[in-house]
């Protein structure tokens, strides 16, 4: 796939990596010795993951063992979580199996309740995972007919694109944030990572050619390219980003505005917020594009001659066959599911009737499973009956990504049904004395990030905004500006492959080590929410 003209090599030049085959067999977890790491990085990788193995039930210890004034299930919880935390930071064992052993250790400690095990495990079987796994075969789909490399080459071919590393990690990221704004950050990512995948396979080849001319070809990892890592990382971040611009771009924004609304009276038109989000999402995004960049600068930055060679190549791939179009087929099918529900709350109004039945019965886990069964029922050749996806091809999907997230709403359920999480916020609200609106803006904000950052968005969002409104009110401030502050943060979780499904899906494959992830997402969680402790008050007031 590199553009170079000879592609032989020496005698005594280690074998070229397939690229595409490297990018397309990512898992969760890789071992040591299946990286290719400097001796500085192989060094830190076995203190990190054996530090782990210490570590992580110390925390778990420390926090169960200590006098906190919680109920003995709220302890529980902090105590599993914790040690959990530290083990997906370390990684002294595969992630999701940290998960599964979180979760045990849940069920062990009598945390079900009456309901044992099922009170526990039950949110495994929920409209998030199943959202995941429909995710995963379309997207699987899309690599194995080669649809994704199909886009790749549209994107780079966007004229001067394709001169620049910079400007493709920005233009994908464009393109990322405006399509979440109006499909779930789920569905976006679900579409969109294969492509990402194909521009990583083209780059990908090109940064080995380099490589092979230093003669450190022997060093080079497709899967722990900085390009890869800032492509994927704009990928979950641009989601969250984009999604903060519509009321329906982020379940979030739909539950924080109907709180805010019922709370202070105050209606929240769909035009006003796009006027109120546009300029946090729009220098929200500068901000994610400079941190990304500087914090993973791309191994090439002047691409010279990928343009002729896109053009050639997008000559060679022809018409698009019969197994492309079954794959969008079924893709569209299950955006318009996606956004079926949004759409009823528009027109007929979120309290309405239909619009309960309709978020109700067809929820994006249903229409993600039920877009992936097309592929199964789509022919390519009716006569030997072969159809467009074959089980095998769904079975080589990263499965340990489905069980590390859904040990993360395990986690987060129970934070939200045990009280924890309201504890929490009321523990730091009274800690921390505060009572100007300012202040309790600055303390919604960052507790819709800390939670965010250990369970889902939603549930962030669910969990924070009835916090934030009450304490308000008997502080004597206006609510709407620090409940609007909570519902934008709510969708800040950048740090871990369990804060979003984006996160989950992208850490998913195999590009993104989990120490990139915590430090980009660190850094973005301070730009994100100083822009809206700053912004958002001077928006409101202005807008509302």
């Amino acid at each position: 796939m590199a553009i170079t003209g000879d592609q032989s090599k020496p005698s005594n030049q280690p074998e070229r990596v397939d690229v595409e085959k490297a990018l397309l067999g990512g898992s969760t977890y890789r071992g040591l010795a299946e990286q290719k790491l400097s001796p500085a990085e192989e060094r830190f990788e076995k203190a990190r993951r054996t530090a782990g193995f210490v570590l992580a039930p110390l925390a778990a210890i420390v926090v169960f063992l200590l006098p906190l004034d919680l109920p003995q299930t709220q302890h529980n919880v902090a105590a599993v979580l914790a040690g959990v935390i530290v083990a997906w930071v370390t990684e002294p064992v595969p992630i999701p199996v940290s998960g599964l052993i979180g979760a045990s250790l849940l069920v062990l400690l009598g945390v079900g309740g009456d309901e044992g095990a099922d009170g526990v495990l039950a949110p495994f079987g929920s409209g998030t995972v199943f959202t995941f796994i429909g995710a995963f075969i379309l997207a699987q789909s899309m690599l194995v007919h080669g649809l994704a490399r199909r886009f790749a080459f549209r994107v780079l071919s966007i004229p001067g694109v394709a001169r620049s590393s910079f400007r493709i990690v920005i233009a994908f990221g464009l393109i990322t944030a405006l399509a979440s704004a109006w499909i779930s950050n789920t569905a976006t990512v679900a579409m969109l990572m294969p492509t990402a995948v194909g521009i990583l396979g083209v780059i990908g080849n090109l940064v080995q050619d380099k490589h092979q001319a230093d003669g450190t070809v022997h060093r080079f990892d497709p899967t722990r390219m900085r390009i890869g890592f800032a492509m994927m990382l704009m990928l979950a971040y641009g989601a969250s980003v984009g999604g903060l611009l519509t009321p329906v771009g982020s379940p979030p924004n739909l539950i924080g505005r109907e709180l805010i609304e019922k709370a202070t009276d105050k209606p929240i038109p769909f035009g006003t917020w796009m006027a109120m989000a546009f300029p946090i999402c729009a220098l929200m995004f500068v901000g994610l594009a400079v941190v990304l960049l500087l914090l993973n600068r791309p191994e090439i930055r002047h691409l010279t001659g990928v343009e002729d060679y896109v053009r050639r190549e997008r000559e060679a791939l022809g018409k698009m066959s019969r197994a492309e179009k079954n794959t969008l087929v079924a893709f569209a099918v299950t955006v318009v599911l996606w956004v079926f529900p949004a759409v009823v709350g528009l027109v007929a109004g979120t309290g309405s009737g239909a619009y309960e039945t309709v978020s109700n019965n067809l929820d994006e886990g249903v229409a993600a499973v039920l877009g992936a069964a097309l592929l199964f029922v789509l022919p390519t050749d009716w006569r030997t009956r072969e159809f467009t996806l074959r089980w095998s091809d769904a079975a080589r999907i990263d499965w340990g990504t489905i069980v590390l997230f859904g040990s993360g709403v395990v986690f987060g359920t129970l934070l939200e049904e045990t009280g924890l999480a309201e504890t929490i916020g009321k523990g730091a609200f009274g800690a921390l004395n505060i009572g100007s609106a300012v202040a309790i803006t600055v303390f919604a904000a960052l507790l819709a990030i800390v939670v965010s950052e250990t369970t889902s968005n939603t549930a962030s969002a669910a969990v924070v905004v009835p916090i934030v409104i009450p304490l308000a009110v008997a502080a004597g401030v206006d609510p709407l500006t620090p409940a609007l502050a909570a519902t934008f943060a709510a969708s800040f979780g950048f740090m871990l492959p369990v804060s979003t499904p984006q996160n989950a899906i992208v850490y998913g494959s195999g590009t993104v080590p989990i120490t990139k992830m915590i430090r980009s997402g660190f850094s973005f969680d301070i730009i994100g929410a100083l822009l809206i402790i700053i912004l958002l008050p001077v928006l409101a007031s202005a807008l509302l």
